[in-house]
């Protein structure tokens, strides 16, 4: 029986750093990413890394590229690419919440079966998230199954994750011969149907409905609702409501027909003169605004003011304590006294449903939207001058969010923003160019040809930035400490008396486990030898140990420290707990399902001579 390693000093800190970094990360009372900083620190304070080593992961190759991806999805949305692909999947939300998710998981674990799984997060993120809006599926319940999704999809083909690409180098230089570009298919497919399978059945039941607490957060995302007004000479005159509605990404709630509200059926024939109330995020109402046979009412009403060109635009929340609360603009007399325009109004979430029905059902007047009571929380889309919107902020009357930098989509570049975006894509899946310089390539053309402010290019989210560049620094202590291979040979001695499936089931386990403080790869490649090794104890060939251990990389779901689930954090407003409840369960299910079937595709035979040899280098 071969006695364990002794655990070093350099084993301990690492492993107390992954146990309080599970805490941090568990009990949220830091920020994600200020709890992923401090971990970093402590790895180079304690001396466990070097401060080079340390902060090395922010200049890592995948984690500019990330950052990359996320600037040319900005260029995407600029171009309206994103709202036309949300507006398609946004379509099977008419069928309930689960054939959305469905069509979105599919989608997804196609795209990521041929692309890494981390560039098809990235990619279809702003997509999921504006579909979901327009479905009414909140994102919470949505973004989750996106990550799994692209995990899973990775599993099918040599090419869907950089994982699957690094073992099967590994296991040439090991002797044991590449992984085709199929081989993993016949298990990565029931591997992808089980997790579905288990996400639609439990997703629902587990996975919370949460808003961001954070007003200033997910701008994109924030939904508002106004009136807009189609003239009598309006090109939509004639049209159907549905025609209106299918290009702008809004719901129409409600009509006004001659003093008298009406249901807004897709087949209503719109006549001119009619005012709708319509909702959408920000930049959906802005889109409204720009069109020609359609205007926003509250701009009508101000028509010089809306002229005019130094006026900007901003969002502030109602203060707590603001002599707003519980007042309507109406009765505040917010414009003439201000000398700013409320172009649409957000409430969490968007306007309660029982203001929805008051308005409905109410005989507009002039100032319909006007009279509703503002709350606390209450976010206001404004038109005006800087210098009014200062005013307004110190009056303590409402906090500034932001001005908005909003620009018209960019129609005509849809085209080229795709293409850019496609060849990043490819080349980059290829590995024919470094993944930082095809990512920041890919960028830098973007705005060059336009697709895409460069303002607006660069408002991507830092802290999934800095959270996954400060995990790569705790999977590269894991490895120099050589606490991944500690952890290992205590695995060693099960060969003696569990068998070769209890063997896998073990190796597989450590992977998973491992996965969490390291990168897949990482997990894969520390556990790799001890497979091989273990398989030299038992006289077997280490193929079926080296498949179960690549495809158990792929298959960890328990913590969102996997990239993948990193991008889908913050904008699904979730927990650390959030991924334990789902992910567990679906990870139990996936090991099952791996110690039934790798056997079975590739079974345990006695290890030939030549092997033996080769294995005992």
């Amino acid at each position: 029986m071969r006695i364990p390693l002794p655990m070093t000093m350099s084993i301990a800190i690492v492993l107390a750093v992954v146990v309080l970094a599970i805490v941090l990360f568990s009990f949220e009372r830091i920020p994600l990413e200020v709890s992923a900083l401090t971990i970093v620190c402590v790895l180079a304070l304690t001396g466990v890394l070097e401060a080079k080593e340390a902060f090395a992961g922010f200049s890592n190759d995948t984690v500019i590229f990330i950052f990359a991806l996320l600037a040319m999805t900005q260029g995407l949305a600029s171009t309206g690419v994103v709202q036309l692909i949300g507006q398609w999947l946004a379509f099977f939300g008419r069928y309930g919440h689960q054939a959305f998710v469905a069509a979105m998981m599919l989608l997804v674990a196609a795209f990521s079966s041929l692309v890494s799984n981390t560039v098809t997060t990235a990619a279809f993120l702003p997509v999921a998230v504006g579909a979901a809006n327009r479905a009414k599926v909140p994102k919470s319940k949505v973004l989750m199954p996106l990550a799994y999704a692209s995990m899973l999809g990775g599993t099918i083909f040599l090419y869907g994750t950089s994982t699957n690409l690094v073992m099967s180098e590994a296991m040439t230089q090991m002797g044991l011969g590449p992984i085709g570009i199929a081989e993993l298919t016949p298990m990565g497919i029931p591997v992808a149907i089980v997790g579905f399978l288990v996400i639609l059945l439990l997703g629902p039941r587990l996975l919370p409905v949460r808003e961001g607490a954070n007003a200033g957060a997910d701008y994109m995302y924030r939904e508002y609702i106004t009136e807009a007004v189609l003239p009598s000479d309006s090109r939509y005159t004639g049209r159907e409501l549905a025609e209106i509605t299918k290009g702008l990404g809004i719901r129409v709630l409600g009509l006004l027909r001659d003093g008298k509200s009406l249901p807004a059926k897709p087949g209503y024939v719109m006549e001119g003169d009619e005012v709708l109330l319509v909702e959408g995020s920000r930049d959906d109402i802005m889109r409204v605004k720009d069109l020609r046979g359609i205007e926003l009412r509250p701009d009508l009403r101000h028509t010089e003011d809306a002229a005019a060109k130094d006026l900007m635009l901003f969002e502030a929340q109602v203060s707590q304590g603001s002599n707003l609360v519980g007042r309507s603009l109406r009765e505040t007399l917010f414009a003439e006294r201000f000398g700013l325009v409320v172009l649409a109004l957000h409430r969490r979430p968007a306007i309660q449903r029982v203001t929805k029905l008051q308005l409905l059902g109410r005989i507009w007047g002039e100032n319909s939207l006007s009279t509703v009571s503002l709350a606390v929380g209450d976010v206001l889309l404004l038109r005006g001058p800087r210098d009014r919107i200062s005013e307004l902020s110190e009056a303590s009357m409402v906090t500034v969010i932001g001005d908005v930098d909003y620009a018209p989509p960019r129609y005509a570049k849809a085209v080229m923003a795709s293409v850019i975006f496609t060849t990043v894509l490819v080349v980059g899946s290829l590995e024919l160019v470094p993944l930082s310089l095809v990512g920041i390539t890919g960028m830098l053309l973007m705005i060059a040809t336009g697709c895409v402010d460069s303002r607006i290019a660069f408002r991507v989210d830092w802290k999934v930035v800095l959270l996954i560049g400060s995990m790569l620094a705790l999977g590269v202590a894991m490895e120099k400490s050589g606490a991944g291979r500690y952890l290992g040979t205590l695995i060693t001695p099960l060969s003696e008396y569990a068998g070769p499936r209890g063997v896998l089931v073990a190796l597989m386990l450590l992977t998973i486990v491992l996965s969490a403080p390291m990168s897949n790869q990482a997990a894969g490649l520390v556990v790799l030898p001890i497979g091989i090794a273990v398989a030299q104890q038992l006289g077997i060939e280490p193929r079926s140990f080296a498949i179960g251990i690549c495809l158990a990389a792929s298959c960890s779901f328990i913590t969102p420290l996997e990239p993948s689930c990193v991008l889908v954090y913050g904008p699904g407003h979730y927990r650390f707990t959030d991924f334990f409840r789902l992910g567990t369960p679906l990870t139990l299910a996936l090991l099952v399902l791996l110690a039934v079937g790798v056997p079975l595709l590739w079974p345990f035979q006695a290890a030939a001579p030549a092997v033996t040899q080769l294995m005992a280098r």
